[in-house]
């Protein structure tokens, strides 16, 4: 039996997330509601959910916080904002916490449903969590648990970020990787400023790479990456 998609749903308005809960549920999606803030994460980091459904204002804690939150912990959790704030900059806040989706109340289930099921088609890779083991990329050991690339003896210091692009490449090793999957994934939107920060990591893996010229991570000129090792 297929495992049901997990949804973590924050909700303060009692009789629209009893009516969402029922029919997502119905549609066979595992969901779990909160109705405050300050309960959020907890239930996140126990229920570890496929997909993240916000609403901004609810007490104590605001969706925009709780989205960025999201984001440090795992980068690749896609989180959909469900808001009746409607003015344009309230959409781009909602991108900027780290929101892959912004759905306007009122709405229809029809569409949330497509938007869930779009956002987990996109998502890179099956599993929500990296493997524990150390990863062999050629003469180089991943340790994604340490933030660390190993050559025998040399340790290399990663960022989380690298870390995680290295990840995504990693996840999908001989597999084209669309450019904007990545900065959707890890850094919520497809900006300019975002794009020319990811060429920045790309290059900087190259030369982590540099002593092993079986490592090929090539640009895939309007299209992405491709990371193989020949």
């Amino acid at each position: 039996m297929t495992e049901k998609i997990k949804i973590l749903y924050l909700e303060d308005e009692h009789f629209l997330g009893r009516i969402v809960k029922e029919s997502l549920s119905s549609r066979n999606y595992n969901i779990e509601l909160i109705n405050d803030g300050a309960l959020f994460m907890n239930s996140f980091m126990s229920f570890k959910p496929d997909i993240c459904v916000l609403d901004i204002m609810v007490p104590n804690v605001d969706g925009y916080s709780i989205a960025k939150e999201i984001k440090m912990l795992h980068a690749d959790i896609p989180i959909i904002f469900l808001s009746a704030k409607n003015q344009t900059e309230d959409v781009i806040k909602g991108f900027h916490s780290g929101g892959n989706d912004y759905l306007k109340k009122p709405f229809s289930m029809e569409e949330l449903i497509v938007r869930i099921d779009n956002l987990l088609n996109l998502k890179i890779g099956n599993t929500k969590e990296f493997i524990d083991e150390v990863v062999p990329l050629g003469k180089y050991l991943f340790d994604y648990n340490k933030f660390q690339l190993r050559l025998g003896e040399e340790h290399i210091a990663l960022s989380h970020r690298e870390n995680e692009l290295l990840r995504l490449l990693v996840k999908n090793l001989n597999v084209k990787v669309d450019r904007k999957v990545i900065l959707k994934t890890l850094w919520g939107d497809d900006s300019f400023y975002n794009s020319r920060n990811l060429d920045v990591y790309i290059r900087k893996l190259r030369i982590y790479f540099e002593k092993d010229s079986s490592i090929k991570l090539t640009t895939l000129r309007g299209v992405g990456y491709h990371l193989a090792i020949n």
